[in-house]
């Protein structure tokens, strides 16, 4: 693994220490390992959002964090409330009453993830957001990428895409992400800080610009179904994430369109790089969740040892309350067919993975 690919910086020191350790498959992560020799004296309990609006919850986030959990010697509850926001407040009642000393939550959205950290920190529990601000959630810390800087890489990727297809005022589609997720509206803030300034000089034609309730791709595919026929002229989708993106070139394969239209994304999943590969996809962004899982829970597990945080020295503004939050900022990066190999360099998808079938000789190509 060729670590020196992602030199990835961030708001405040990061001392994540990659230590490897094999997590098992069960909710309860960690009991003996390394790290801190100060003893921990709690759990931390984890609670992820669902497993349809992007696989990295799945195969990522969960796999990443119960490594660092154990490595450390802590035990971690982490669960995933698969988009059910009744279920999230069940999980996080349970969590609660069984005494965690650290609640990390990714959102659903606003009101039930305030809900959750007010009954955590009423209970003296020392709560985390990762990946997705809670607005006025009153949050102790805060671990993800600049998402305002991820969507701003998406739309210049989109623009050198059209770019080299030699697009002349393209019509550009918006599939943008859930709009009950804050990250969303900051990957939106970033993209059009880029496409706006196009759209104002006569350069690209605003089109369809439609949010996709819970980041649901089968929603997103019917969803962008209805801007192509609305405007058959598209030329371009920015897509929030691969998995929007994905149903966007399903919907344009079956009007022998894929590959004409440069299509975005967002996770670096393996869809989305197989997607590139086969040039139905023009980029995506990459962000490290190894280093984003490390991060927060080095910050757990600090709290959980008694000791003080040390590498939340970065602040976030609260859209909301307007207060700061103290957090931890990760740098995203593009990704197209050029560098998909840096992916799987950086260890984050295996050749195994991505190079099956058809996808072999492309892969080889690629580079890979």
């Amino acid at each position: 693994m060729r670590k020196g690919l992602f030199a990835f910086a961030t708001v405040g020191l990061l001392a994540t220490g990659s230590i490897a350790a094999c997590g098992d498959n069960s909710d309860n992560a960690g009991s003996a390992g390394t790290g801190s020799t100060a003893a921990a004296t709690g759990k931390v309990g984890v609670i992820l959002p669902d497993t349809k609006s992007s696989a990295r919850w799945a195969t990522a986030d969960l796999k990443y964090l119960k490594e660092a959990f154990a490595a450390a010697g802590v035990q971690a509850d982490i669960q995933n409330a698969q988009g059910d926001k009744t279920a999230f407040q069940t999980i996080a009642d349970g969590m609660i009453s069984s005494g965690v000393k650290v609640l990390m939550i990714v959102n659903l959205d606003d009101g039930t993830g305030k809900a959750v950290l007010d009954k955590a920190k009423r209970a003296g529990i020392a709560t985390i957001d990762y990946d997705r601000l809670t607005p006025n959630g009153g949050a102790d810390y805060y671990v993800s990428f600049d998402n305002v800087k991820v969507g701003e890489l998406q739309g210049q990727g989109l623009v050198d895409c059209l770019t080299e297809k030699k697009a002349t005022k393209p019509v550009v589609a918006e599939l943008n992400g859930s709009p009950t997720d804050n990250n969303a509206t900051l990957f939106k803030q970033g993209y059009d800080s880029v496409l706006d300034p196009k759209y104002q000089g006569g350069e690209y034609v605003k089109g369809p610009d439609q949010s996709v309730p819970d980041w649901d791709n089968a929603q997103a595919g019917t969803i962008f179904e209805q801007m192509l026929t609305q405007d058959k002229n598209i030329k371009g989708v920015l897509a929030a994430n691969d998995g929007l993106g994905n149903a966007a070139i399903a919907v344009l394969k079956k009007n022998k369109l894929n590959g004409q239209v440069p299509v975005t994304g967002q996770d670096a999943t393996v869809q989305g790089l197989q997607n590139i590969l086969n040039g139905d996809q023009c980029m995506t962004v990459y962000k490290a969740i190894k280093k984003e899982a490390d991060a927060a829970s080095e910050l757990a597990i600090a709290i959980v040892k008694g000791q003080k945080p040390t590498t939340a020295t970065g602040t976030i503004k609260d859209p909301k309350s307007g207060k700061d939050v103290p957090s931890v900022l990760l740098t995203p990066v593009t990704i197209t067919k050029a560098n998909v190999k840096d992916v799987v360099a950086d260890g984050f998808v295996t050749k195994e993975e991505l190079c099956t079938g058809e996808f072999a000789a492309k892969c080889t190509e690629a580079g890979i």
